[in-house]
């Protein structure tokens, strides 16, 4: 099972690196969201845009990365290039890089139900699905042919039968960072 955390965008709604942005700690959003992968599960690897300064903080945690210069036509191609990249594995969990109010405990719940057995888990909070996404290693060859913006929605589609919902206690699983407004009284709801 790997983490795989896709920090390859571009922040145009946030208006530029939203993953350097700081929070009231003093990380930024991606020391933050890699830090929460790397406290939940042994083995993550870092999806980014070549030359970016995430690959700098990834490389500096001792995190493997994954330069994806196919980001620029969207998410589904960093998705894929992570999979590709660790295509031993027995599933992936997909972590975005943008989500540093998770608690470690429920992507470690993920990573588990997937590692149980189940082909395709996510997080619910309150009855609302939300990230990150665990994928079984069945489900490889289509994560990794997975193009455009789509991210793996294409892949749940096809398979909503084989989705598990995972009720957690984590309103974290629903929050991003799109917009800077998206910090303002940013603390980790655990």
């Amino acid at each position: 099972m790997v983490i795989v955390l896709l920090a390859a965008g571009f922040g145009r709604r946030f208006g530029g690196d939203k993953l350097s942005a700081r929070l009231p700690d003093g990380r930024t959003v991606g020391e933050a969201s890699l830090a929460l992968a790397r406290d939940a599960w042994p083995d993550v690897v870092c999806v980014v845009r070549p030359g970016t300064g995430m690959a700098q903080v990834a490389s500096a945690a001792g995190v493997p990365v994954i330069e994806c210069p196919e980001a620029i036509d969207g998410m589904g191609h960093s998705l894929a290039a992570g999979v590709r990249a660790t295509a031993h594995a027995a599933g992936w969990v997909i972590a975005l890089g943008d989500m540093p109010f998770l608690s470690p405990a429920t992507i470690r719940a993920v990573a588990e139900a997937v590692a149980s057995g189940h082909g395709i888990v996510a997080p619910s909070h309150h009855g609302e699905r939300g990230h990150p996404v665990g994928f079984g290693a069945a489900l490889g060859a289509e994560l990794a042919a997975v193009r455009g913006d789509e991210g793996a929605r294409t892949v749940l589609s096809r398979h909503r039968e084989r989705l598990v919902l995972l009720p957690v206690d984590d309103a974290g699983i629903l929050r991003d960072v799109d917009r800077p407004s998206d910090l303002d009284g940013a603390t980790r709801a655990d």
